[in-house]
């Protein structure tokens, strides 16, 4: 009643008509508490005149069945269009750039398969441990914190078929439907797929209370996409704290040139040629490709043609380099979801990942120490 009663008292001065009044609200609060939040906006605080939007901060859940029961409560308030499940990783530069580079380059649709790829490695590493943060993180742990949701967006949209529309006001279902479709052809993980670590001096943080805790800070896992596109291509994932440099990245290697140890007997072996999509840091478009050594030597070495977007563009500039989460926030003004995660794509992410989850869990497997 008084979110009613305030919002007709908006009157445009210049031509005494009511004003339209839209409203955002943005969740960054523990996920136990989004019902009686999504309640009490639903019950009091709903624009009657413009548009309702609410932005959704990760942890969505911590497996299927939480996931499920979050679900519940926010569509059992709001529709879908309401709902901005944020992850800031979808508004990071490079990562707006792959529909662009994949869709908007003829040289690369043609080798985009499993009869010109081998493998896809996406990587994140911090340098770091957690740093009196240990009491959340254990709760979650490297897989949840970083697999499931930032390197999982960025593994579909590197797999997806072409959407119908790729960028525009209308394309986000069209963009979702594509990287659901990757999902669903997604193997459920195993243990059997995975190697965990944990760094040692990890359990020593204050905020851990559990001292013979297995969470992993450290994992690889070997992922499948049973698909004609790229059906026997291995996409691995690897995250990790406390390792030796700051980068996250995607790294597509190429099959062996064929022939290529006959014909190059002085290097019988030659390295695979790679494009690389550097996210983090200095955004970076690079592809390692084999050329001769200069001078009287005919050795071939590997080296790199590069686009780092600091020497191509003025990143200094605001509107070159936006943060991901100011890019994301104008997306949701402009009423855009193709950035955003939708309720059937974050169910399936649980679906592939909560067997894996549980098993660790349940049956207490430790994670190899590291250093």
């Amino acid at each position: 009643k008084e979110a009613e009663a305030m919002e007709s008292s908006f009157i445009n001065p210049n031509d005494g008509q009511k004003r339209r009044c839209n409203r955002l609200f943005y969740l960054a609060i523990p996920p136990n508490v989004f019902g009686d939040a999504g309640t009490a906006i639903k019950e009091t605080a709903m624009s009657i005149s413009g548009w309702n939007r609410l932005i959704i901060e990760k942890p969505f859940g911590r497996d299927l069945e939480s996931c499920d029961l979050l679900s519940k409560q926010l569509t059992g308030l709001f529709e879908e269009h309401h709902l901005y499940r944020i992850d800031h990783y979808l508004g990071k530069e490079m990562v707006q750039n792959l529909l662009i580079f994949r869709f908007g380059n003829a040289w690369l649709e043609w080798m985009w398969n499993r009869n010109a790829i081998k493998a896809v490695i996406l990587t994140f590493k911090e340098p770091f441990g957690t740093e009196g943060r240990g009491g959340y993180f254990d709760q979650y742990g490297i897989i949840r914190d970083i697999m499931q949701n930032h390197l999982l967006q960025v593994l579909t949209l590197l797999a997806m078929e072409p959407p119908i529309e790729a960028d525009g006001p209308t394309a986000a279902d069209h963009v979702r439907d594509a990287k659901v479709q990757v999902l669903r052809a997604m193997s459920t993980l195993t243990l059997d797929d995975c190697l965990l670590g944990q760094y040692r001096g990890y359990a020593d943080d204050e905020t851990i209370t559990n001292k013979q805790t297995n969470t992993p800070t450290y994992a690889a896992i070997h992922c499948k996409i049973n698909t004609p596109r790229w059906s026997g291509v291995p996409f691995i994932m690897k995250a990790g704290k406390a390792l030796n440099e700051r980068k996250c990245e995607a790294r597509i290697i190429l099959r062996d040139a064929p022939g290529s140890s006959f014909l190059f007997p002085s290097r019988p072996q030659l390295p695979p040629n790679e494009i690389v999509l550097r996210l983090q840091p200095n955004p970076t478009v690079y592809i390692k490709t084999n050329i001769k050594h200069p001078g009287f030597d005919s050795q071939p070495v590997q080296s790199s043609m590069d686009m780092s977007y600091s020497s191509k563009f003025d990143m200094a500039k605001d509107y070159n380099n936006p943060d991901a989460y100011t890019r994301l926030l104008l997306d949701v003004m402009r009423g855009r979801q193709a950035s955003f995660v939708r309720d059937d794509e974050l169910r399936r992410s649980w679906e592939i990942f909560t067997p894996l989850l549980h098993k660790i869990e349940n049956e207490h497997i430790m994670p190899v120490l590291y250093e």
